[in-house]
């Protein structure tokens, strides 16, 4: 059943120069968390400091638009974040910093990088929404052929398999994670339901930290500055510069370039690691990387700078598969839940108050 439009309000379309200044700040500022979850578990236990980074992120987050908003959430809505946060936020970014322990900051980037894979595999294949393209079919072989190749690594002795696996199971509950969301009861307001994901998510980090003994392995006296900021750094600049760079770009720039960053924050991760981590680059690694990009970018495919708002989107059979030129149909459902540091079915909404663009509310398949 498709969705109905909403009434359409015009968005005035920023200038290229504008539009690509952010995004770039976004593969910037996304790409290095990484980084500052590295400098972070230096002296800092790895869920700790995920639990205070998203306690403290969101409880902000929620508080100003509790205020500027008025909104009051309801029991199903904090149920629903609740999920979400679990997913996301504990299998998600928890996992990711339980496993730079041991797995170099490059290889848990590229590692992520299947998320957009994942979601294709789960969207396309499993749940048969729609069928899948040639550029699916063959991004999904090429981006497992790379994990393959890069995981491999481990049996080499290049890094622990545990924490290869960590980082693996990590991308899959993000890709879980954002396919139930979009279809989860959450609020309108894109901003409080990240504040209220991070604060449930964050809960549960806190919880389990506690269950494995990691805030008795806490000396508030060992915590290096390096430590300090960069958990300053993922609060303000990762959740808050990141996430506002993303919500601008997804309401004036077309989704498809938005999710270019899936594959430019791991080129991002994997020089930082290089240069201030001082992590080695071999051509196990290098190869895989490159095959994993590039299936990536086959799944996300790239189209010009602004949103167009038009239901049918170029031609295409509104029956779904190919359009009538023979190209392969971009289904928003999988680019809508690409990023890695907060999103969901909110951010749809928030779009479709522009009338039906790149992102639309969710449709059922057929």
């Amino acid at each position: 059943m498709s969705a109905t439009a909403a009434p359409s309000r015009t968005v005035a379309n920023p200038s290229p120069t504008l539009a690509w200044s952010v995004l770039v700040t976004l593969y910037i500022v996304w790409g290095t968390t990484y980084l500052g979850i590295a400098k972070v578990n230096a002296s800092i236990p790895p869920l700790v400091g995920a639990a205070a980074r998203f306690l403290i992120a969101g409880s902000l987050l929620y508080a100003f638009r509790r205020v500027r908003t008025g909104a009051r959430p309801t029991v199903r809505q904090w149920r629903s974040t609740a999920v979400v946060g679990i997913f996301l936020l504990f299998g998600g970014n928890a996992l990711v910093a339980l496993a730079e322990q041991t797995v170099p900051t490059g290889i848990v980037a590229l590692i992520i990088a299947l998320v957009p894979i994942w979601l294709a595999l789960i969207d396309r294949v499993i749940l048969r929404s729609s069928p899948p393209g040639w550029r699916t079919i063959v991004g999904l072989a090429a981006g497992f052929g790379g994990a393959a190749l890069l995981v491999g690594g481990s049996a080499a002795g290049d890094v622990p398999i545990g924490g290869m696996l960590v980082a693996v199971t990590a991308s899959i509950c993000w890709a879980a994670g954002s396919m139930y969301a979009r279809g989860a009861s959450l609020p309108d307001d894109a901003l409080m339901a990240s504040g209220m994901q991070q604060i449930m998510g964050g809960l549960v980090i806190a919880s389990v930290a506690l269950m494995s003994g990691q805030f008795g392995d806490l000396h508030l006296d060992q915590v290096t500055r390096s430590s300090w900021l960069g958990l300053l750094y993922l609060i303000v600049v990762g959740s808050f510069v990141g996430f506002s760079c993303y919500l601008w770009l997804l309401r004036h720039v077309r989704t498809s370039l938005v999710s270019t960053y899936a594959y430019v924050n791991p080129v991002v991760a994997v020089t930082l690691g290089i240069v201030v981590l001082d992590e080695s680059l071999t051509l196990r690694i290098l190869v895989a990387g490159a095959v994993i990009l590039g299936s990536v970018a086959l799944i996300v495919s790239s189209g010009g700078v602004h949103r167009t708002d038009h239901h049918a989107r170029g031609g295409e059979d509104a029956s779904g598969g190919e359009d009538a030129s023979g190209g392969e149909e971009r289904w928003p459902e999988v680019e809508s839940e690409l990023p890695f540091e907060g999103g969901g079915r909110a951010e749809q909404r928030l779009l479709a108050q522009d009338g039906p663009g790149e992102l639309d509310p969710d449709r059922e398949p057929g």
